[in-house]
């Protein structure tokens, strides 16, 4: 769906993945030699043990990027949109007493993430000579200046 989604708008997708650094650098050089405007950093373990050199990457290229984890904009990414880790561990923890005190994990019910987190580094943005609307700084859950 995305990528016909995209081709309406006149967008090109190219998905690209890396199990390992040297894959890492190669799908930024890729990234590079297609002129990409963006890129959107999936949630992939590989990916999530990296943000530092993932986010010195989409620096060094001047790519921006979006991601799934605040981590990667703590670190000096861009913008990041997606659950709150700390509330997943949180329902966790809840499911661990409801089993702790004798509720059998079938009876549990199915949790959905129910809080999502915007966060955006200005810092970053200037860097790459973009320029965040008010409106979408006025969303975000933090805002790093």
């Amino acid at each position: 769906m995305t990528a016909s989604v995209a081709r309406a708008a006149g967008q090109r997708v190219l998905v690209l993945s890396a199990s390992n650094d040297h894959d890492l650098d190669a799908a930024f050089a890729t990234l590079v030699q297609n002129r990409a405007g963006a890129v959107v950093v999936a949630p992939d373990p590989f990916l999530d043990s990296k943000p530092d050199r993932v986010v010195a990457l989409a620096a060094r290229h001047a790519v921006p990027a979006i991601y799934q984890w605040r981590e990667f904009v703590v670190a000096g990414g861009l913008i990041s949109y997606g659950t709150s880790l700390t509330d997943a561990h949180r329902q966790q923890g809840v499911y661990v007493g409801g089993i702790l005190r004798g509720t059998k994990p079938a009876d549990l019910p199915i949790i959905q993430p129910t809080r999502f987190e915007l966060v955006i580094n200005l810092k970053t943005a200037k860097t790459l000579g973009l320029i965040v609307p008010l409106t979408l700084q006025a969303r975000g859950d933090e805002v790093i200046e």
